[in-house]
């Protein structure tokens, strides 16, 4: 399917690009711990798109994570490198940010990286976006990532995170895994090749 045909209802803008874009995966979950892609990660597509819809955890100020494995690895504790700025406006408009959060940065780190920030769990509450990951098969350079999500956070705050990094490996990379930072979830992810 070309990316221009589809650029609306993938990241909510009009286009006319040529690249295509192949739907490699469609789930809804209710109730789930993690949810992780095993397959249809390798040297076919050169980046891989994962669309969030309505992520809403079980547990109050819970956030969103993601790692992986490389290839013939378990475990999804790749060393990586992270940062994630966030602003903010909140319901009753008392309060209002724009900042970096090195609260949520990993130098090295092999722990889930945060993605969103202090998710409600509210049954009208979730998150919202997108996660690129680039060249994930290649052996020869680390492998970059960034996000971008808009959020109900748990203080009734309009949030919005920007996240990037990288995996600090020369491994293809073959897995990832998605899950709150504590407790269950409910949403839809998706996930797209890049040519």
């Amino acid at each position: 399917m070309p990316l221009g045909a589809n650029k609306a209802a993938i990241m909510g803008v009009a286009g006319t690009g040529e690249a295509e874009l192949t739907l490699l995966v469609d789930t809804t979950f209710t109730d789930t711990a993690t949810f992780s892609i095993t397959s249809d990660i390798d040297s076919t597509y050169s980046s891989y798109i994962f669309g969030f819809y309505n992520i809403n955890p079980a547990t109050d100020s819970a956030d969103l994570t993601f790692q992986v494995n490389a290839d013939g690895e378990s475990g999804y504790n790749e060393t990586l490198m992270s940062s994630i700025f966030h602003g903010f406006q909140s319901e009753d408009d008392q309060t209002a940010e724009m900042a970096y959060d090195s609260s949520y940065d990993q130098d090295n780190g092999t722990a889930f990286q945060a993605i969103t920030i202090a998710q409600g769990n509210g049954s009208d509450e979730s998150s919202n976006g997108f996660l690129h990951l680039y060249h994930p098969s290649s052996t020869t350079y680390a492998t970059n990532w960034y996000s971008r999500f808009s959020s109900y956070h748990f203080q009734d705050k309009a949030y919005d995170q920007a996240a990037g990094g990288y995996f600090n490996i020369t491994a293809a990379i073959t897995d990832i895994q998605f899950k709150m930072s504590g407790g269950n979830m409910d949403g839809n992810i998706k996930m797209w090749g890049v040519p």
